[in-house]
């Protein structure tokens, strides 16, 4: 009988190579692996957009760039609570204050761009992009989410002043020599009121600076300079008591909650539309979705009739735009403190 070789035969009894069939598992091993690899890679491109659909799903960070009682943190905090709200997650505030507002545009510029992690500044975010070194640029180095209200900007002096109108006071009463006070140098208030005297023929104007609104305002209660260069939340509970006169406003048109005065174009200045914002920005590069998700939710924070009475008594403007507004708003508003900086020989500290 003649012996039959075993080694030509698999496991199951059938004959042919060892080889051959090895190469057959390997290939179903490949083909097993190139389908979990191909699953993977495009569950690694979907979760970009998985994270955008979910959001949020997590704890917020607000970073707000000035000291807490502030402006700036009220309205962060009053802000962030309703949009805590809407989205059913909890908000944490944090002030990082320092360097007029940069410290925490820098912190939130270095964040990931998940929408984790917002910014509450105000319009010295853009004056500082142009009138001082190493700034952070909001149209490149943060991603614009939603203006949350503005704060028009005005010309007040001691209630004994005679006039309301700012041009005859200074041309009259002052001989086109005076003093005013503002919030600090570079601030939105001195530069607006540097190019104003600046590029009006005829005046002599002395700035002193404070190291806020409040102390500016209080220095012209008190007379120690002619005038104050403000902002009307800065000054509102003054101007309601009467002890403080309302002279112009930075306007292209008179306010509603000041209608009787003139704005600098009524006035014999050259018309200006100056305000300060306040603002919430997130890192940049931030996906579309989660920008204009944000700027929605705080578009409708601001139509709650609680936080609309809150920010008209305060003096504030609402004004709300979509996403993409707001950024080309930015861009222009970057724009005129740029020429305005340059108009008056302004130099970046």
């Amino acid at each position: 009988m003649t012996k039959r070789n075993a080694s030509n035969r698999d496991l199951t009894g059938r004959r042919g190579t060892p080889s051959s069939h090895v190469c057959c598992i390997g290939t179903g091993v490949f083909r097993i692996g190139f389908a979990v690899a191909l699953i993977a890679m495009m569950f690694v491109a979907l979760r970009p957009a998985l994270a955008q659909t979910n959001y949020p799903n997590k704890q917020i960070r607000v970073i707000v760039a000035f000291a807490p009682g502030g402006i700036a943190d009220v309205i962060g905090r009053l802000v962030s609570q309703k949009l805590g709200e809407q989205f059913g997650q909890t908000i944490v505030v944090e002030n990082r204050p320092g360097a007029g507002g940069t410290l925490g545009a820098k912190v939130v510029s270095n964040a990931p761009a998940d929408g984790y992690t917002l910014l509450v500044t105000t319009s010295a975010l853009a004056i500082n992009a142009v009138a001082m070194k190493n700034a952070v640029d909001p149209r490149t180095q943060l991603t614009p989410v939603a203006v949350v209200a503005t704060a028009p900007m005005i010309f007040v002096a001691n209630k004994d002043v005679p006039t309301d109108n700012l041009m005859k006071y200074l041309r009259e009463e002052k001989k086109g020599h005076f003093t005013y006070s503002t919030a600090g140098v570079g601030a939105a208030e001195h530069l607006t009121a540097a190019y104003i005297f600046q590029v009006t023929p005829g005046f002599t104007a002395i700035h002193v600076p404070y190291s806020g609104g409040v102390e500016a305002i209080n220095a012209a209660l008190g007379n120690h300079v002619d005038l104050s260069s403000a902002t009307v939340p800065s000054a509102l509970s003054l101007i309601d008591s009467g002890d403080l006169h309302v002279l112009a406003v930075a306007s292209h048109k008179r306010l509603v909650m000041l209608p009787n005065i003139p704005t600098l174009k009524e006035a014999g200045f050259p018309d200006l539309d100056n305000a300060s914002w306040i603002a919430v920005f997130a890192p940049p590069g931030m996906p579309s979705a989660i920008a204009e998700k944000l700027n929605a939710g705080i578009n409708k924070a601001l139509a709650d009739p609680d936080v609309s009475r809150k920010l008209a008594s305060l003096g504030f403007l609402l004004r709300p735009e979509s996403q993409k507004e707001f950024s080309e708003t930015l861009k222009a508003d970057v724009a005129k403190w740029d020429d305005i900086v340059k108009a008056i020989g302004f130099k970046p500290n």
